[in-house]
C-alpha cells in the first residue's frame, strides 16, 4: 500500500462532511468513563499500538478474518488491548450523523486527544484525513511495539524506527501518568530480574513489598494495578516524579531515569519540576505519532465497520448465521 505524506493531513479535513464528529467522539467517550475510569487510557493505548505497527491506518482494530490475521492476538495486545467496544459505538454513531465519512484510524486519533482532555492533560489539534487499511500485520504488532520489559536502548531503536525521538520517548511514556497494568507486565521486576534470583534493585523498596503483595509469586498475572501510584486517573506530571523516586512501575518507565549516563534523565527531570513542559512535549510527540505513515487519498477506504474491511460480508453460509465478533 502507498503511504501518503503528513502533509495530507488536515485539522478541518471533515469540516463540510461531519461537522460535529470532535463532539460525538467527545460525548461517547465521556459516557463510556462514567462507568469506566480506565477507558481513557485504554483508548490511547490503541492508537499507540495502531500508529507503530505499519503508521496510523486503524489496522489493530480488524478482527480475524479468511485474510486478515488480527494485530489484537499479539503478544502485546492479546489480552490486554480494550475498549474496541466504545470504538465501535462512536462509529456507529458517525454513520448515523455522517454515513461513510470518518475513517476508524481518525476515530483512535480523536479519540487519544479526548481521553488526555478529559483527565485533565493537555488539548491539541488533531488533523485528521488518515484512511484505513485493508489488511493488519500481526508481525509487525510482535515485533514493532515497544514492550513493558525492554531497556532503553531497544526503546529508542523502536520510536526511531517511526521516526520518533528521545524527547517523543520521553514524553509519550507520560502516559503512563494514568492507566492500569497487569501483574506479567512487570512481575520480572519482584522477584527474579534479568535472571539475578532478586528484585530490580532501582525498584523502591517500600514499593517492591506494595506490588509483591498485588502480585505474588506464581500468583494471577492479569491481575491489574495502577501506572501512576499517586493519581492514577489524572493525566499529570507525577509520572516523571515517581521516576525519580525508583516508583516507575513497568522497567521501560524506570528505564527513563535509571539508566547511567541516559539522555533521557535530564528530560524527566524537567517534565518532573514543570508540567508545562511535559504538556507541551506530549501534544507535540502526539501529533508526530499521529503522522506516522497515514493512508491518504485514495489508498485504503472509509471503512464502513471498524473490525471488517469493506465488501466482506460477516453473515456465514446459512444467512441466519451472523457471525459476531463482540
Amino acid at each position: 500500500m502507498i503511504r501518503g505524506s503528513t502533509g495530507q493531513l488536515n485539522a478541518s479535513f471533515y469540516a463540510d462532511t461531519c461537522p460535529n464528529v470532535l463532539t460525538i467522539v467527545n460525548q461517547t467517550i465521556e459516557n463510556a468513563s462514567l462507568t469506566d475510569p480506565r477507558i481513557g487510557a485504554s483508548l490511547i493505548r490503541l492508537h499507540f499500538h495502531d500508529c507503530f505497527v505499519d503508521g496510523c491506518d486503524g489496522s489493530i482494530l480488524l478482527d480475524n478474518s479468511s485474510t486478515i490475521q488480527t494485530e489484537k492476538d499479539a503478544g502485546p495486545n492479546n489480552n490486554s488491548a480494550r475498549g474496541f467496544d466504545v470504538v465501535d459505538n462512536i462509529k456507529s454513531a458517525l454513520e448515523t450523523a455522517c454515513p461513510g465519512v470518518v475513517s476508524c484510524a481518525d476515530i483512535l486519533a480523536i479519540s487519544a486527544e479526548v481521553a488526555v482532555v478529559l483527565a485533565g492533560g493537555p488539548s491539541w489539534t488533531v488533523l485528521l484525513g488518515r484512511r484505513d487499511s485493508l489488511t493488519a500485520n500481526l508481525t509487525g504488532a510482535n515485533t514493532a511495539i515497544p514492550a513493558p520489559s525492554e531497556n532503553l536502548t531497544t526503546l529508542t531503536g523502536k520510536f526511531s524506527a517511526v521516526g520518533l525521538n528521545t524527547t517523543d520517548l520521553v514524553s509519550l511514556s507520560g502516559a503512563h501518568t494514568f492507566g492500569r497494568a497487569q501483574c506479567r507486565t512487570f512481575i520480572n521486576r519482584l522477584y527474579n530480574f534479568s535472571g539475578t534470583g532478586s528484585p530490580d534493585p532501582t525498584l523502591n523498596t517500600t514499593y517492591l513489598a506494595t506490588l509483591q503483595q498485588i502480585c505474588p509469586q506464581g500468583g494471577n498475572g492479569s491481575v491489574i494495578t495502577n501506572l501512576d501510584l499517586t493519581t492514577p486517573d489524572g493525566f499529570d506530571n507525577n509520572y516523571f516524579s515517581n521516576l525519580e523516586t525508583n516508583e516507575g512501575l513497568l522497567q521501560s518507565d524506570q528505564e527513563l531515569y535509571s539508566t547511567s549516563g541516559a539522555d533521557t534523565i535530564s528530560i524527566v527531570a524537567n517534565f518532573s519540576s514543570n508540567q508545562t513542559a511535559f504538556f507541551e512535549s506530549f501534544a507535540q510527540s502526539m501529533i508526530k505519532m499521529g503522522n506516522i505513515s497515514p493512508l491518504t487519498g485514495t489508498n485504503g477506504e472509509i471503512r464502513l465497520d471498524c473490525k471488517v474491511v469493506n465488501g466482506v460480508s460477516i453473515f456465514g453460509s446459512d444467512d441466519d448465521a451472523l457471525i459476531s465478533s463482540s
